[in-house]
């Protein structure tokens, strides 16, 4: 599955998403590298969701253009360009009824792509094992569901992947897990990793380039260690602060303080 070029370039000029008087997204614009992992993060309402969901047009924006290595995405019939793109989302949004095998084939089926020995790799690939093919997703636990999902992602051989808050319904151990696991799939192979998150701590450790928004624009773009010096402003050193308030916190009830 290892692919011979980095994932696409993913591009937006002057995106903007409206509801009536309320912008969500404004006047984003914004270039992407090919094979790199952002972060979008920024408080609830912040736009980050919606601009996430108008690269695949779960969401068609008011105004702009999003391309994705060059090519204009309104340019595709929505559920093609879906099938090119992975997306792992909080809810999974596994079917119930289908096994674990039938759910992360199920790209493969519309696509009229054979099979073979395809799921057993992918599920080797999210290390899971081999028997997990055959269970309904009731009988796995919530980790194990989420892996699945993103099995199912990976089947297209997608070079884009985007993330919408993949871990949030995860216990801290699971979530710190499959964030390792994520990081290590993107690196293997070579994809260009799209994650909106609202733990900056999370941001932080995975992504080489954090992008924080607030009232639906970009006010901070920057690498990790730049965030961490106080080099993106305001609104993401309020960010950051969290997590670094909560590591001082715990060294101080180490220390018995």
């Amino acid at each position: 599955m290892q692919p011979s070029s980095p994932g696409p370039t993913v591009a937006f000029a002057g995106v903007t998403k409206s509801y009536g008087a309320t912008i969500a997204v404004d006047a984003v614009t914004l270039d992407i590298a090919g094979g790199s992992f952002v972060a979008l993060v920024g408080a609830s309402g912040s736009g980050k969701s919606t601009l996430l969901k108008m690269v695949n047009r779960l969401i068609e924006p008011s105004a702009g253009r999003i391309t994705i290595a060059g090519e204009d995405v309104t340019t595709t019939e929505p559920h093609a360009l879906r099938r090119r793109i992975g997306y792992v989302f909080q809810n999974i949004g596994l079917f119930p009824h289908m096994t674990v095998a039938e759910n992360i084939a199920i790209g493969l089926r519309l696509a009229g792509t054979t099979i073979n020995g395809r799921v057993a790799e992918l599920l080797a690939l999210v290390d899971l094992p081999a028997d997990v093919a055959t269970r309904l997703p009731d009988a796995l636990s919530g980790g194990q569901r989420q892996r699945v999902g993103v099995a199912r992602a990976l089947a297209t051989q997608p070079g884009l992947m985007l993330m919408d808050e993949p871990f949030g319904a995860l216990d801290p151990v699971t979530r710190d897990q499959l964030g390792v696991a994520i990081l290590a799939l993107h690196d293997a192979l070579g994809l260009t990793t799209i994650m909106v998150t609202h733990d900056m701590a999370e941001a932080l450790l995975l992504a080489d380039r954090v992008l924080v928004m607030e009232r639906g624009r970009i006010v901070a773009d920057a690498t990790p260690r730049e965030l961490l010096a106080g080099e993106g402003g305001a609104a993401a050193d309020a960010l950051v602060a969290v997590p670094r308030d909560q590591a001082r916190r715990l060294q101080a009830l180490e220390r018995g303080a």
